[in-house]
């Protein structure tokens, strides 16, 4: 047989070469985590075959359950490809993610599709419409996980680097105009600055910062004539009279969504059998109303143990991330448990009327292609990074 010679430079490129996916060390993956991932997974789409068959009932077509099962297809392999991603090659590819979500907001105005008078999606050939805000949402938290790596919150440039990196998809994003979906990018930024090691009293600042300078941009009408109507629209009903008289005007959505929530009682209508499956009345039941389903056919009791479960999801994903010596590591899986966060605050205060009116899913339950892709490869990175586990020097792998 003859021998092949390997010159000592060329053993050493070999070495260094990266690998794009590593084994996963099944004895450290969080099994729990991804069982009651799998577990929303699968009430979601129970609601959704629920909404389906009553709909066909009633000889109505506004929720079609094989249209969320192919979605659910779809997602499924990012799902797979980020368990296996490793660590040492997505940190340093996180710039080529970041810059990529950019590059597909900046598309949006020009090939986006318009629908109910926002530009937001981009049509492709596979009748798989892309909304590049949801993805811009996972690449925010690898490439703050990537700055944040380096970086320990203690220069003014530290914050001005993150500001930046935030600001700008939030200004995409917001001029689409979709403000639900910007104002996730947000927490999940302070968050993540936080988790760094940030001034707890100056992010708390920010906030309300941030904060106060939304009530000025209501107050003196800064913002877009239907964002300012969503807010005069929400603070309106408060006023049980007023939110009555306004039913089938401005606060049709809040109306109807107080009124499911509401029937659902203490323990629930049951499956398909409340008023948002019945009448149809409640719109995007079955994505940015999803909460409101949940209430009212699983009542008080139901929704209740539904929000302690999703916690649970988030608190297991925090848990996660301290036990993850690794900077970089702990902050991407830190960052999706925000992610999570966000949007199940948004979401939940939206429907409860705490919040004014925004559009925005609920991961893992509510149906819409883009969100699910964006979430299921989300999730797919940080159970995957958290099992690997590389060996890191860096000064915090010491702190316990």
């Amino acid at each position: 047989m003859k021998s092949v010679t390997v010159k000592p430079w060329q053993a050493g490129a070999a070495r260094k070469r990266p690998r794009l996916f590593a084994f996963v060390r099944w004895s450290r993956f969080p099994f729990g985590t991804l069982a009651l991932a799998l577990g929303f997974l699968a009430l979601g789409a129970l609601l959704v075959y629920s909404m389906s068959s009553v709909d066909a009932l009633y000889q109505r077509d506004d929720v079609r359950f094989a249209a969320h099962l192919k979605k659910v297809a779809v997602a499924g392999p990012f799902l797979a490809i980020g368990l296996f991603l490793r660590p040492r090659t997505l940190r340093k590819r996180a710039w080529l993610v970041y810059l990529g979500a950019i590059v597909l907001l900046m598309l949006v105005p020009v090939i986006g599709e318009e629908r109910n008078n926002a530009k937001r999606w981009i049509p492709t050939p596979i009748r798989f419409d892309l909304q590049p805000s949801e993805f811009a949402k996972v690449a925010l938290v690898i490439v703050l996980a990537r700055v944040l790596h380096v970086r320990r919150m203690t220069r003014p440039s530290d914050w001005l680097v993150v500001a930046g990196l935030t600001l700008l998809p939030m200004g995409l994003v917001m001029a689409q105009p979709d403000l639900g979906t910007a104002l996730t990018l947000a927490p999940i930024a302070v968050g993540m600055c936080y988790l760094a090691g940030g001034s707890g009293r100056l992010l708390a600042a920010i906030a309300a910062a941030g904060v106060l300078l939304g009530v000025t941009a209501w107050q003196f009408q800064w913002v877009q004539d239907y964002q300012l109507r969503r807010i005069d629209t929400w603070a309106a009903t408060f006023e049980p009279g007023r939110l009555i008289d306004d039913k089938n005007g401005q606060s049709f959505h809040v109306y109807h969504a107080r009124v499911c929530i509401g029937n659902g009682g203490l323990d629930g209508t049951g499956l398909g059998e409340g008023l948002a499956s019945r009448a149809g009345y409640l719109p995007e039941r079955e994505s940015d109303s999803i909460f409101c389903v949940v209430a009212e056919e699983g009542g008080f009791v139901g929704a209740t143990l539904f929000v302690i479960l999703y916690v649970g999801l988030m608190a297991l994903l925090l848990r996660t991330a301290s036990q993850i010596r690794e900077r970089f590591t702990r902050l991407v899986v830190g960052g999706v448990a925000l992610y999570f966060a966000a949007h199940f605050f948004i979401n939940s205060g939206v429907n409860l009327g705490l919040l004014p009116m925004t559009g925005l899913t609920l991961p893992l339950l509510s149906t819409g292609g883009s969100s699910m892709l964006a979430t299921f490869a989300a999730l797919g990175v940080a159970l995957g990074l958290a099992a690997q586990q590389e060996p890191s020097l860096d000064e915090d792998a010491f702190i316990d």
